[in-house]
């Protein structure tokens, strides 16, 4: 029984040792739509919309209830002001592009519910 037990141990490290990156499964975001965004925040109420613009652009009109991390600020200033590493965070910018870049950088921080939906120029709802 010993060596039954020794074995089966010896056998679960090797399976673990012999894993390599591209079996592992990677943290990444979810890209959804303005939509399904908008229908989240209707529904849901634990969420964060993160705006990745400056704060200029911020202040020429947002996302209600939108705080903003300028997207290459997110390494530096994420972990202090976002909390949660498992909350449901909405993740958008003017167009897109930055809104990516910070969705990559806070899932390699270690945020796991991260869902990126674009630029505000393709936001059909209200903005304050």
């Amino acid at each position: 029984m010993k060596k039954l037990i020794l074995l089966f141990f010896v056998m679960l490290f090797l399976t673990a040792c012999g894993q390599t990156e591209e079996n592992r499964q990677e943290a990444t975001y979810m890209n959804i739509t303005a939509a399904e965004a908008k229908e989240i925040m209707d529904r849901q109420k634990d969420y964060i919309i993160l705006d990745t613009r400056t704060q200029a652009e911020y202040e020429e009109g947002h996302i209600p209830g939108a705080i903003v991390i300028s997207h290459d600020e997110v390494l530096e200033k994420a972990e202090s002001v976002l909390t949660d590493k498992n909350q449901l965070i909405l993740v958008y910018c003017r167009s897109g592009r930055r809104s990516k870049l910070a969705a990559e950088d806070l899932v390699k921080l270690g945020y796991t519910n991260i869902k990126e939906f674009g630029g505000i120029i393709d936001w059909p709802y209200e903005v304050e």
